[in-house]
């Protein structure tokens, strides 16, 4: 054997296969966001399948729904959810959720059905949360927390995944206050939930640390933001969620993206700041259309780029009201 041959040739094989591997993990991807849809039945059902098929046709890695699959005026009865799953399963790429108020914490009133919040969640995390897939018609596994955590082992719904060394983080944090202060049963849902919700941020950010990702993207359903009382006052069920996000986002120069929905408006801006009050600069967020607007917004990420996020509205016209 010709030593030297193998050697330089092993070598060439090496470098090939890292140029290949930095090379794949360096492309650009893009998916979509949406969420708060459909609102007003059954009419919206037509819209939200154009919206469907308009996602489809563009082929995103996947989408992210970051909660509320029907107004707070709509029962909250089993046979929506399941409608609304298989609305889910015609994604032709994967699908996760992320789930709002509107699914439960606000199911007690009467428009809604008069349900026992505790038990619609618990109906939904056994319904729709059952494995570790996600939902479309080509699935994608997801790491629920319970499974690196078993203390959290209830929060099926909190998962990530990785996608070219970007973390994507799913939170269960939803509107009407995060279900906090409504009554003693809502106080204990939400301080469990809370615990763990802070626990899967810590353990994004030590990932992302440890395993060098690129940035860390995390959905979830509530306008935390409406109201800069939100970040300080005792009575808001974010306070914990927007400290944290703050403390961790400021110790690190990574690209963060918080994506939710709740106010229906699309936004983009930098919402948190560090204890001097000053904009921590590599913190985005973006705020999802809804209601009335059925449309989605499709992000590309670039990893090249020192902000590697990049948005473009899916407008569907037919879609759009006439005033």
């Amino acid at each position: 054997m010709n030593t030297r041959f193998y050697q330089r040739t092993a070598g060439g094989i090496l470098l090939l296969c890292c140029i290949f591997f930095n090379s794949v993990h360096a492309q650009s991807f893009r998916f979509v966001a949406l969420g708060d849809m459909p609102y007003t039945l059954p009419g919206d059902f037509v819209r939200y399948e154009r919206l469907i098929g308009k996602i489809n046709s563009e082929n995103p890695s996947f989408s992210i729904f970051v909660g509320d699959t029907k107004s707070g005026s709509t029962p909250c009865s089993d046979e929506y959810v399941q409608k609304i799953s298989n609305y889910f399963n015609t994604f032709q790429k994967p699908l996760i959720y992320s789930i709002g108020d509107n699914e439960w914490t606000d199911c007690h009133r009467p428009q809604a059905g008069s349900y026992d919040p505790i038990e619609r969640l618990d109906y939904i995390r056994s319904h729709q949360f059952s494995n570790k897939l996600s939902f479309g018609k080509q699935k994608l596994v997801l790491t629920r927390q319970g499974d690196v955590m078993p203390a959290f082992t209830t929060f099926v719904e909190n998962s990530l995944w990785v996608k070219n060394d970007f973390l994507f983080v799913s939170l269960h944090l939803p509107g009407s206050n995060n279900n906090f202060g409504r009554n003693a049963s809502s106080d204990e849902e939400y301080k469990k939930r809370n615990a763990a919700n802070l626990a899967w941020i810590e353990y994004a950010f030590d990932q992302a640390q440890q395993k060098k990702y690129v940035g860390i993207i995390f959905a979830f359903q509530a306008d935390m933001f409406y109201s800069p009382d939100q970040a300080t006052s005792q009575s808001s069920g974010y306070r914990d969620t927007l400290e944290l996000f703050s403390s961790l986002a400021g110790s690190t120069n990574l690209p963060i993206l918080l994506i939710h929905g709740d106010s229906h408006r699309l936004k983009i801006d930098q919402p948190l700041f560090n204890n001097q009050k000053r904009t921590l600069e590599n913190v985005y967020r973006l705020e999802v259309m809804g209601s009335d607007q059925v449309q989605a917004v499709e992000i590309e990420i670039n990893p090249k780029e020192a902000n590697p996020y990049g948005f473009h509205p899916l407008l569907i016209k037919e879609n759009i009201q006439a005033d």
